[in-house]
């Protein structure tokens, strides 16, 4: 028991005591911000994968576009509708079962 009572009487100590409890819970930078800082890293890693994922999808269609002339006349015909005097187009969407 006395041990205990000059440990609360030890400034350093208190000092100490007082200086970790004002970082865990009051300072700009504590427990609380440091958890969302990380959620905020995370979702916006989740975000740049995506959309490095959509970018290497684009560059592959746009190198298909430019070197397939095939696939440039569906590409064509598919997005902006077009086509020849003498012909018609449908597009035909399949319906996404739930």
């Amino acid at each position: 028991m006395m041990r205990l009572l000059n440990l609360f009487k030890n400034k350093y100590f208190l000092v100490s005591t007082a200086f970790l409890v004002w970082m865990v819970f009051f300072d700009r930078n504590d427990l609380f911000s440091q958890y969302e800082y990380h959620q905020q890293v995370s979702k916006l890693e989740q975000e740049r994968d995506f959309y490095q994922k959509e970018n290497a999808k684009v560059h592959q269609d746009l190198d298909e576009l430019t070197t397939n002339k095939e696939k440039l006349e569906k590409f064509a015909r598919e997005k902006y509708l077009m086509k020849k005097d003498n012909e018609d187009v449908f597009v035909i969407v399949k319906e996404k079962k739930d």
